[in-house]
């Protein structure tokens, strides 16, 4: 079995050293052995790290992504955790394309002012509303996860 030592893993991924040290940490990753003070990786680490950084880019937390590897460090991804990031991603995606339609409407707009535009004056209330039920979705989500507990505990 060929190793890498840490310089190489970083040449190849791009990954600083710390963060391949902090990934081991974190139980991302992990090395075979040591040579001298330099931390020896299979070169399966490469393509654990190409799936960290994607996870990365998904979205996952680094614990989310450490859950999503089994023992022998090879991905389990579970499908239902998938579809939904998958899912959350698309609705990004719209929020990301009515907002650049919005740039370029503003940006093309041939009203004197924006202010004077009926589809500017529009798209801005629609973004409006979408904003403030995402806050108070937010607000109520942070509410019910800081309501004391209902049960007491007697001493």
């Amino acid at each position: 079995m060929e190793f890498l030592d840490i310089g190489e893993v970083s040449a190849k991924s791009g990954i600083k050293p710390s963060a391949l040290r902090y990934y081991e940490e974190a139980g991302l990753i992990s090395s075979s052995s040591r040579h001298g003070l330099r931390r020896q990786f299979p070169r399966d680490v490469l393509l654990q790290l190409k799936l960290i950084s994607m996870g990365k880019s998904a979205g996952f937390s680094l614990a989310e992504i450490g859950g999503m590897f089994g023992r022998n460090g090879l991905p389990e991804l579970p499908r239902v955790v998938l579809h939904q990031k998958a899912d959350e991603i698309d609705r990004q995606i719209q929020k990301l394309a009515a907002l650049r339609d919005t740039l370029r409407h503003v940006a093309d707009c041939p009203a004197p002012s924006h202010l004077e535009c009926p589809t500017f004056r529009r798209l801005v209330e629609v973004a409006g509303k979408s904003s403030i039920k995402q806050a108070k979705k937010k607000a109520s989500t942070a509410k019910v996860g800081s309501e004391p507990s209902a049960r007491r505990v007697k001493l």
